[in-house]
């Protein structure tokens, strides 16, 4: 299912992305909500933080935990800017996130819709309802800017 047209919570997850390629990493920024409100948000920062998993989702889901003070994420929703990688759609499934938006989809990368397809997997123990698309052009300009700069 696609949510065409709604944007929701993503502008505030581009504005994250936004405050990651000026600090120099990948423009990829995550939000997590829960009954309406935003508990969580980040940006990606392996470089920053000199941690292959500082990924924006994965920090995310760090701080709403924390904040929730349980492992579990139930009823909680992901906006994130990009389809996530394996490593973050794992930690999705791990943490219960009852759905998960994303704008601009990761044919090299991504493992929701491309690649390992995680949630699609017999292993898979949790799989979020899952909406594409949601301000991906956006996304996608912010990505290609970025790393058309660094060329």
């Amino acid at each position: 299912m696609t949510a065409a047209g709604f944007r929701g919570f993503m502008p505030r997850a581009i504005a994250a992305a936004r405050a990651a390629a000026e600090a120099g990493e990948v423009p990829i920024g995550a939000v997590i909500v829960k009954d309406g409100v935003v508990i969580a948000e980040a940006h990606n920062a392996p470089r920053t933080d000199h941690d292959p998993t500082a990924h924006a989702e994965i920090l995310a889901i760090r701080q709403a935990a924390k904040i929730l003070q349980d492992e579990r994420l139930t009823g909680c929703e992901l906006w994130v800017t990009l389809e996530p990688c394996a490593m973050c759609a794992g930690a999705i499934a791990h943490a219960r996130i009852a759905r998960l938006y994303y704008a601009a989809s990761d044919p090299k990368g991504g493992a929701v819709e491309h690649g390992a397809r995680v949630f699609d997997q017999p292993q898979c123990l949790h799989r979020p309802e899952i909406y594409s698309g949601i301000g991906e052009a956006e996304a996608a300009e912010l990505l290609k800017g970025f790393f058309r700069d660094r060329r």
